[in-house]
């Protein structure tokens, strides 16, 4: 089980990554957007400075034809480092690409997945991570937890390597969910993760217990200072 932040915001990375156990970042031109127009190559590499080569950075192309893909992927590899893995849209042109890239030993997470059919022909090329967009799924009508699961189980039964990273996630639920269906992986903003331990019960729980312990003992006591 493997938790990554949707994010492309350094501050966040930075407060975060020592509260959750994440493995990596994942990132596309929306998440890209929300933080203006930074210094691309930069950017990252210091988002690398942050993480270390141990966990693992997601980026997306834009170009859409196989050779852009391609071209674009190279750019990235060649401008920030070797280990990032590139984001492709199942499409035709993007399936080609993968193929080819895969054949030179590049990292690869299909994206934009919305289907069954797309995550099979995903798995053929070879595929690092799948990522099927969990949200954006239920907004049009289309189960993701099927989608994950014969996506688990084809993974299962052929001995696959590549392993699922669910994306694009509105609330914590969405996200049990996904591991429950059989995502081995999850990206996540870093606020959905925050605002699932700030429940309303899960504080006063804790205020209950600090309460009681302060009726006994004083506030100024604690159980290092007894």
């Amino acid at each position: 089980m493997k938790f990554m932040f949707d994010t492309a915001n350094i501050e966040d990375i930075k407060e975060y990554k020592d509260i959750f156990p994440i493995t990596g970042i994942t990132n596309n031109p929306s998440i890209i957007k929300k933080e203006g127009k930074i210094d691309f190559f930069n950017h990252f590499k210091e988002i690398r400075k942050i993480l270390g080569f141990e966990k693992s950075i997601h980026i997306q192309v834009v170009a859409e034809n196989c050779e852009g893909i391609i071209k674009d992927a190279e750019t990235i590899l060649e401008n920030i480092d070797n280990k990032i893995y590139i984001k492709i849209p199942v499409t035709e042109e993007g399936l080609k690409a993968m193929r080819l890239l895969k054949s030179k030993g590049v990292n690869i997470t299909a994206t934009a997945v919305y289907t069954k059919i797309q995550s099979l022909l995903a798995l053929e090329t070879g595929a690092d991570f799948i990522a099927p967009y969990f949200n954006r799924m239920e907004n049009i009508g289309i189960n993701p937890r099927e989608v994950i699961e014969t996506t688990a189980n084809m993974i299962n039964k052929y001995n696959y390597s590549t392993e699922i990273l669910t994306a694009s996630f509105r609330n914590i639920g969405q996200v049990v969910d996904a591991f429950s269906s059989g995502s081995q992986a999850v990206t996540v903003p870093p606020q959905i993760l925050h605002d699932s331990l700030m429940m309303p019960s899960i504080q006063k729980a804790i205020g209950d217990f600090t309460l009681d312990w302060e009726n006994i003992f004083g506030k100024e006591k604690s159980i290092y200072n007894l």
